[in-house]
């Protein structure tokens, strides 16, 4: 029996010729001003012209198919399923389905679920599955995995050393609108994976680490908060800390929100304000995570067999 594998990613342009083409995709159809698209274009600027996104995104594949052909647990075929890029959710899918694939199971390169990111994925691709007359399973989430706990640990503890002793650990994912989180186990999935790492650390809960949130979506309706760059210029006016280490559990990719909006603008406000700054690194193509992410597509395999 085939396993089809959809990794499932938010996408990225391919060029910047394809920058307006990808902000309209994100807007629904909706065309940016030429001030918006102007700022996107900068920000790409600012991290080289383009994102490295689709370079490591490719790069994860890769690992999460060395790992499953390394389990010896029969045939697997992975294949790259986008939300604002080609190939596209359904793309995937209907090539995994061309190559007669026997059932798919969907990973999304997401460690925390929320119904408006990892949910909306997974119905896309179970119903794309459903058209082509295959049996879908998506893992949900992996936040609290061995390899996604040990390796920003890690990650922590090391940057913790480059900066001085009054430094606080602030974990960020990307902020969703306070309307989809009602019910929602997004920020509380984020609440558990940081308690985790900051356990392995060695962090106190109250002194030592809190919750931020970045990126937030440019419309008028309330985000969740706090942005991480009101919790830097807020930690500078209280004179509680001279440095800071931004976690950023949600993204497990270097790109934009990681390399702009961290590594540039929020360092930029850091040394304003005259806090010392680092990040921990993201997961990318880590073999270990790659090793848990095999391990959760074959346990949910097994679950279809059922």
């Amino acid at each position: 029996m085939t396993t089809g594998v959809v990794v499932m990613a938010y996408g990225t342009p391919a060029s910047p010729e394809d920058i307006e083409a990808y902000y309209t995709h994100i807007r629904r159809g909706r065309p940016p001003t030429e001030e918006q698209l102007a700022d996107l274009v900068a920000r790409y600027r600012a991290i080289g012209g383009i994102s490295p996104l689709a370079e490591r995104t490719a790069a994860q594949l890769r690992a999460i198919g060395t790992q499953l052909e390394q389990r010896d647990a029969g045939e697997f075929v992975v294949r790259l399923g986008q939300k604002h890029a080609a190939p596209f959710v359904e793309d995937g899918v209907a090539e995994l389905a061309a190559v007669g694939v026997d059932r798919i199971v969907g990973v999304v390169l997401a460690p925390h679920y929320s119904g408006f990111s990892v949910g909306q994925y997974h119905e896309r691709a179970g119903a794309a599955a459903a058209d082509a007359g295959l049996p879908f399973a998506g893992v949900p989430h992996w936040h609290l995995t061995e390899g996604f706990v040990s390796h920003q640990a890690a990650s922590a503890t090391e940057r913790l050393a480059t900066l001085p002793d009054r430094s606080v650990v602030v974990f960020t994912a990307h902020s969703l609108p306070e309307r989809v989180l009602e019910g929602d186990p997004y920020p509380d999935e984020l609440r558990e994976s940081a308690a985790a790492i900051a356990d392995r650390v060695g962090l106190d809960r109250w002194s030592g680490w809190s919750l931020g949130w970045q990126s937030a979506g440019r419309t008028p309706e309330p985000w969740r908060g706090p942005d991480i760059l009101e919790i830097i210029r807020d930690l500078s006016g209280t004179g509680a800390a001279d440095g800071i280490l931004v976690v950023p559990q949600g993204f497990t990719a270097d790109h934009l929100e990681v390399l702009y909006d961290l590594d540039i603008e929020a360092a930029g406000v850091a040394a304003e304000v005259g806090l010392a700054f680092a990040r921990t690194d993201v997961v990318n193509d880590d073999p270990v995570v790659a090793g848990d992410l095999a391990d959760l597509v074959l346990a949910a395999a097994a679950d279809l067999d059922r």
